[in-house]
């Protein structure tokens, strides 16, 4: 790989830390917020709940996209990302500054959505969704959805390629649905001569991924040739905020849930499980990122979300936890 190609893993792997670290030190906070979702984050039918509103929501964007409709999906994912940084910014500061600061994220994504300020407000987002499921998903519904969405896209991006047709709606609207990697100093979501997806499909062989404000999964994005398009020749790539917070949502959790001791740290909740399902995840996005760099794009869940529990139970082992409570299986067997 090239150096500027070394430098956006590198940049990549920061944004996933952020989304990371932020879950971490809002799970707390939310909880003593009553932000919790459910009655029993232990019951494994939330999960099925969850998975079932993502395909609903897949469903309604590829309509909102083939009938002109893309403006709402702009228009309420902007609101979602406003709402989700007054959550985060909540845990800082008083409710009027947080609905000031919430309302200016998305004064800026409607005024002026170049990437820095898509991934600030993604990396905002990401972190409070992940840092809500987390205190909502127990242990088995958390293993339950990470497993279940994994093999969802791997279908979605390999088989049925509906996810492409879904990247293709959204990179457009320049929401922050996907985390931007920019590899050139120079580079502009408004110079058009680099959009991320051309308008015949032949050049823009990025690594994009189409992921909702907390409804969606995941990645993938444009197929393309390597040999065309080497990485050399591109100025971006595009991961889909999912790939960032699905994986997160295992990582809070376990540092909520799981009995294994917390690290005495400050701001953050963090223990042995947590610490190995984020570096498990890291690990995955590594490998992702080398197979994208060969020139074409991937469905990443598989990776980080394999990472991410491969990471968690190993964790766990590690920590003392017994297998069966690690899985969320005690009490139910």
């Amino acid at each position: 790989m090239t150096s500027r190609a070394y430098r956006g893993v590198a940049f990549a792997v920061l944004l996933f830390v952020l989304v990371q670290a932020g879950s971490l030190a809002l799970v707390q906070t939310f909880f003593e917020q009553g932000y919790q979702a459910v009655e029993n984050p232990d019951d494994p039918t939330n999960s099925v709940v969850y998975i079932g509103a993502i395909l609903v929501a897949t469903v309604l964007m590829l309509a909102a996209f083939k009938y002109d409709l893309d403006w709402i999906i702009r228009g309420l994912i902007i609101f979602v990302s406003g709402m989700l940084a007054f959550y985060v910014f909540s845990a800082l500061f008083s409710p009027l500054v947080s609905v000031g600061l919430g309302a200016l994220v998305a004064i800026a994504l409607f005024v002026y959505p170049e990437w820095y300020v898509i991934d600030t407000a993604g990396v905002l987002m990401g972190a409070g969704a992940a840092g809500l499921f987390g205190i909502s998903f127990g242990l088995l519904p958390a293993l339950i959805l990470l497993s279940v969405l994994a093999v969802y896209d791997a279908i979605s991006v390999y088989g049925t390629e509906h996810m492409l047709d879904l990247a293709d709606g959204v990179m457009d609207l320049r929401i922050p649905v996907i985390l931007v990697v920019p590899l050139s100093l120079s580079y502009s979501m408004f110079d058009e001569d680099r959009s991320p997806i051309s308008e015949d499909n032949g050049d823009g062989n990025e690594a994009t991924t189409a992921a909702d404000n907390m409804e969606s999964d995941d990645t993938a994005a444009q197929e393309a040739d390597a040999d065309a398009n080497p990485i050399g020749d591109r100025d971006a790539l595009f991961i889909g905020l999912g790939d960032a917070v699905i994986p997160a949502v295992l990582v809070a959790s376990a540092a909520f849930f799981s009995s294994a001791p917390n690290y005495n740290l400050p701001l953050v909740e963090l223990n042995t499980p947590a610490l190995a399902a984020a570096i498990g995840t890291l690990l995955g996005l590594l490998v992702l990122m080398w197979m994208v760099m060969k020139g074409r794009a991937h469905a990443g869940l598989p990776l980080l979300n394999g990472g991410a529990i491969g990471g968690y139970l190993l964790g766990s082992i590690i920590a003392g936890v017994p297998l069966l409570e690690a899985i969320g299986l005690v009490g139910i067997l």
